[in-house]
């Protein structure tokens, strides 16, 4: 691989160095509801109190959707894969594509045109290549992740579009822990997977002006456990067809393969993880002032549930047929991450800008596909990002923003080419007092190269995004409603520009276009956030417009048994909704009862020279949940329920309805210390068999049956 220019680092560095921490709330802050389960709903809406990057930007709306996760809701959700914790969230779906690998999916986009940011920087992995790659992130350690759906690419990037996810850790300390120490530790057991897991974190200080902190985490499960057949009905009927044709034709051995296959009930074949983490980090508090550096451990080895209908194949004979004694081996994913970051807040006193805050990190990854015990496809990518942001005393921010990505897969099925990505980014945001309305202005321009030496192929792409917001208080202090005008730009790929080979993850042979033009869209939403008599109420109405969105099309043909699909540009839209309520039903010294309700729906389809709707979009989903809270004790019971959808023609199947039943009983045992929350968890209680619309592998991946999981959080 090459080593990422040093030139990036110096040009920071000459720019304000790195970037912010972009916390869209003081990630140090204590949450009240991590004191008072019981008082509050399981999503913290971050309704008219935003602070996005910047402490200047107290009531920031043009990202119309927020949702906050805090550590409470963390542990009720708790998963290997972030995306499965953030599911039940409005207008969030999940990949699903295994047990070891789901990415979270915002308002039908994933991929490219969402950002999974660690304390507001990229991951830097591979998970946007494929939705078979994991994401770096271990929920075992995490305190806090936000969820912001809207035109957030103004501050985090064009590959934003869809939305962000802010993962925030204590990896690097921000402030001395009271009474000089802090310890941390989330530790959970389930019967689906026989999960056997523990994360712990500790922070020491070391004087007035030094914290140490250390954490780390642990994760095993076994093959998951599913509820009735693993394959859908048609698929199992078009195997069981394939049986009775090679066993006409007197392939005994190959027609009793094939019925086993449709016959697998019970659990997912191959589909066991294992994940191990450790970071440590130190701060410097000089008053006002912070800063702070951590290295980090990520590694996990899962499984890849195979098709029986295909997948990784042994070598071929000059025939095209697998040579005598050459079995499809089954296919693990190992990958490992370093990671380097630091992190600056510092105080210039008032005037023109209150702070300044830098933000920077360093990866070095590597995934590794292995077929059974060989070698097949290794991964690297070597990543550098900063951000630097001027907070105004004004109430505004203006930002720069740098990122050099060196990409190259190695093996018989690195369908993409080494390619480097180097982005040049710089932001305004500001507020405007009309008085009557509040005026949200925000910009962004972004200078985008994408090289492949190998191809022989240089794209320079110049971006431009902005958003214009205006927010009205309603009387009585009831609440805010307002409307968001956007245009974002983004610009393709490496994987959509250079693609050209077999993508076993997804069972297609993948074709890029090296002359992929900018993707671009406008977007209008309309939001209203109430609260009254203790009543909350979200809403937000959304529409997005395309212009030469990237997609993948079938072409009819077929390359190494593997269906041909190009990356085509045509116009397209997305349009839905979300909507949150939170209804305290009863409120006394003795007993609290709330409803949490919850919805969200949305669609998408191509127009112009092609139509027809968009595959792997998420269909409507609802939840209904009632929380009562006695003494020490809070029970949560849940119903979910996500709605069928009709396959795309060539490009998907369709999903039948399911519902699942939850129950959660949390108990305080230690009246002085409300961190310390034992929980037993149901899920999935009527053991139903459920279907994610949105994964590459619903066909032959089902959602985990039913799930007594325990789990213990302590804060001492």
């Amino acid at each position: 691989m090459k080593t990422i220019p040093s030139y990036l680092a110096v040009a920071t560095a000459l720019s304000f160095a790195a970037t912010a921490a972009p916390a869209l709330a003081d990630p140090n802050a204590e949450s009240e509801a991590a004191t008072n389960r019981a008082s509050t709903p399981a999503i913290v809406n971050i309704a008219s109190n935003i602070v996005v990057s910047a402490e200047g930007l107290e009531e920031l709306d043009f990202i119309a959707g927020q949702d906050s996760l805090e550590e409470e809701d963390i542990q009720e959700n708790l998963d290997g894969q972030i995306g499965e914790v953030l599911d039940k969230l409005p207008g969030v779906s999940a990949t699903s594509f295994s047990p070891g690998a789901s990415r979270p999916i915002l308002r039908g986009q994933d991929g490219e045109r969402v950002r999974v940011l660690i304390d507001g920087l990229g991951t830097a992995d591979a998970a946007n290549t494929s939705a078979d790659h994991a994401t770096t992130i271990d929920p075992l350690t995490v305190k806090r992740v936000e969820v912001l759906r809207g035109p957030a690419a103004l501050l985090y990037g064009s590959q934003a579009l869809g939305g962000v996810v802010n993962v925030l850790d204590r990896r690097i300390p921000t402030e001395s822990p009271e009474g000089g120490f802090q310890f941390d530790a989330l530790t959970a057991f389930d019967t689906v997977s026989n999960l056997r897991s523990g994360g712990a974190s500790l922070d020491v200080g070391l004087g007035d002006m030094f914290v140490v902190h250390v954490d780390g985490s642990y994760r095993e499960t076994d093959d998951l456990e599913i509820p009735g057949f693993q394959l859908t009905d048609d698929l199992r009927a078009d195997l069981l067809a394939d049986a009775a044709e090679e066993e006409e034709e007197g392939e005994l051995e190959e027609a009793e393969e094939l019925r086993e296959a449709a016959a697998q009930e019970g659990f997912l074949p191959n589909s066991a993880t294992e994940t191990y983490t450790f970071n440590g980090g130190i701060g410097v508090i000089l008053g006002d002032t912070t800063f702070g550096a951590s290295a980090g451990y990520y590694d996990t080895f899962y499984g890849i549930v195979g098709n029986p209908e295909g997948g990784h194949h042994g070598e071929e004979g000059e025939e095209g047929e697998e040579e005598e004694g050459e079995e499809e081996e089954t296919v693990s994913i190992g990958l490992e991450q370093w990671r380097f970051d630091f992190r600056g807040d510092i105080a210039l006193g008032g005037g023109f800008a209150d702070r300044l805050k830098v933000r920077a990190g360093y990866s070095d990854y590597t995934h590794t596909e292995f077929e059974g015990t060989e070698v097949g496809t290794v991964f690297e990518t070597e990543t550098f990002e900063a951000r630097a942001e001027l907070i105004q005393s004004s109430g505004g921010v203006i930002g720069v923003q740098v990122t050099s990505r060196d990409f190259e897969a190695v093996g018989e099925e690195a369908f993409v080419a080494p390619n480097e990505t180097t982005q040049l980014a710089l932001f305004t945001v500001q507020e405007i007092d009309l008085g009557a309305a509040q005026l949200e202005l925000a910009g962004r321009y972004e200078r985008v190269d994408v090289e492949s030496d190998s191809v022989g192929v240089d794209r320079d792409f110049d971006l431009f995004s902005g958003a214009v917001s205006i927010v009205s208080e309603l009387q009585n202090d009831l609440g805010r409603i307002g409307v968001t005008l956007s245009r974002s730009e983004r610009a393709p790929a490496g994987e959509e520009l250079f693609a050209n080979g077999p993508h076993i993850a997804t069972q297609t042979f993948e074709i890029g276009d090296p002359d992929l033009d900018v993707e671009s869209a406008w977007g209008l939403e309309a939001f209203t956030r109430l609260d009254f008599n203790g009543t909350t109420l979200n809403l937000s109405a959304f529409y997005q417009k395309f212009d030469d969105y990237i997609f993948l099309n079938p072409t009819g043909e077929e390359e190494d048994d593997l269906p041909v699909f190009e990356f085509l540009q045509s116009n397209a839209k997305f349009y839905g909704f979300e909507a949150d309520a939170n209804i305290p039903l009863v409120e006394n010294d003795a007993f609290n009862l709330t409803a949490d309700l919850r919805a969200s729906y949305v669609k998408a389809n191509l127009s112009g020279e092609l139509d027809g709707d968009l595959p792997r979009i998420p269909p409507l989903s609802l939840l209904g949940a009632l929380e009562a809270g006695v003494d020490a004790f809070t029970l949560r019971g849940e119903v979910q329920y996500t709605d069928g959808k009709a396959g795309t023609p060539g490009l998907e199947t369709a999903t039948d309805n399911f519902t699942f039943v939850n129950l959660f009983l949390s108990w305080r045992p230690l009246a002085d210390n409300e961190n310390v929350v034992l929980q037993l968890a149901g899920e999935n209680l009527f053991a139903s068999t459920g279907r994610r619309h949105s994964s590459f592998t619903k066909d032959f991946v089902t959602l985990p049956g039913r799930n007594i999981r325990a789990s213990a959080r302590v804060r001492f």
